[in-house]
């Protein structure tokens, strides 16, 4: 089973930026889809990003033009960085592969926490 290693995650005020990594136990090249997710307190999970090729890449609407999603299949990795960070942003951020576009098999990491101060 692969496993999924979330790294990045801090304390950043208002306007600055993070970057955080996924990285997996194993390739990536014949996974489907790699997202990142986020939970606040209180909050349903959400889909922040997630790319499928450089051509087919999805990102939450608040998000977008702040966070850019990349994945490097030679190294097994996924970053999101994150750029003018909000209060908002705050909360526990996972990584999510979605194994083959035909079948419901997913593989979630342990996540790694944002806070955001004002």
């Amino acid at each position: 089973q692969m496993q999924l290693v979330e790294s990045g995650g801090g304390l950043v005020q208002a306007g600055g930026s993070l970057t955080l990594s996924c990285t997996a136990s194993r390739s990536i090249g014949s996974i489907y889809r790699m997202g990142w997710y986020r939970q606040a307190p209180g909050k349903e999970r959400e889909r922040v990003a997630s790319i499928v090729t450089a051509d087919n890449i999805n990102y939450l609407d608040s998000v977008l033009g702040r966070f850019t999603i990349s994945r490097f299949n030679a190294n097994n990795t996924v970053i999101l960085q994150m750029n003018n960070l909000k209060p908002e942003d705050t909360g526990d951020y996972f990584c999510r592969a979605k194994l083959s576009k035909l079948s419901s098999v997913e593989v979630w990491g342990q996540g790694t926490h944002v806070t955001v101060s004002s």
